[in-house]
């Protein structure tokens, strides 16, 4: 189910199969230049990054931005620019999307009236859901799907604990940490988010290389 799944480093995410999909593609290493889509979760450097962008994009790619990032993303070379809103269902290319709000009730750091999300991503029949920068929210507690990649590193988004919490309550098949040991977070993170998640929820650490 998760072996078309990557995490690059952070949240930089590759899922492969029906289209070759990136979501916020960050510190790429090897540009390959094969991103049939690309979804962009909000603005910050470490998720919205042109230079990245440019190591994956291809001429006919279909780059997904939230709409308070239009006139940013228009500077991007690319087949089309998709602006989407929190509570969306759009069909992308062979890929089915919905969009979760991503948010910090408590924090500043993402407002929910930045707009911001999450994906819910349809694709050779599974649903993986990608939260983006987020803590608990009363929309993210009612996603339905097979993969939810949750952040784990605290600060700017849910910690551990929180994410595990979150994984509990809408019962994936497999959760993958996400956002932590880089930007945020250290690598021990992973260890605290597997103890504290259902032992019938399968965990899978994902990343493949850690900046801390």
């Amino acid at each position: 189910m998760t072996k078309n799944i990557r995490v690059l480093t952070h949240s930089s995410i590759k899922i492969t199969g029906e289209a070759t999909v990136y979501v916020d593609p960050f510190q790429i290493v090897d540009a390959e230049n094969d991103a049939d889509i690309i979804l962009i979760t909000h603005d910050h450097f470490d998720h919205f990054s042109p230079e990245d962008i440019a190591k994956v994009i291809k001429g006919d790619t279909i780059l997904v931005v939230p709409k308070k990032m239009e006139k940013q993303a228009s500077s991007i070379s690319c087949g089309d620019i998709i602006t989407v809103e929190p509570g969306e269902q759009k069909q992308v290319g062979k890929v089915m999307i919905e969009t979760i709000p991503a948010y910090n009730p408590l924090k500043p750091f993402h407002p929910k009236g930045a707009g911001w999300v999450g994906y819910l991503i349809e694709t050779g029949g599974v649903k993986i859901y990608v939260a983006g920068d987020t803590d608990i929210t009363k929309e993210n507690k009612e996603v339905v799907c097979d993969v939810a990649m949750v952040p784990i590193g605290g600060t700017y988004t849910m910690d551990a604990k929180k994410a595990a919490e979150l994984v509990n309550i809408i019962r994936p098949k497999v959760a993958i940490p996400i956002h932590y040991g880089s930007v945020a977070g250290a690598k021990t993170d992973e260890e605290v988010f597997h103890v504290n998640v259902n032992a019938d929820i399968s965990v899978e650490v994902k990343m493949e290389r850690y900046e801390k």
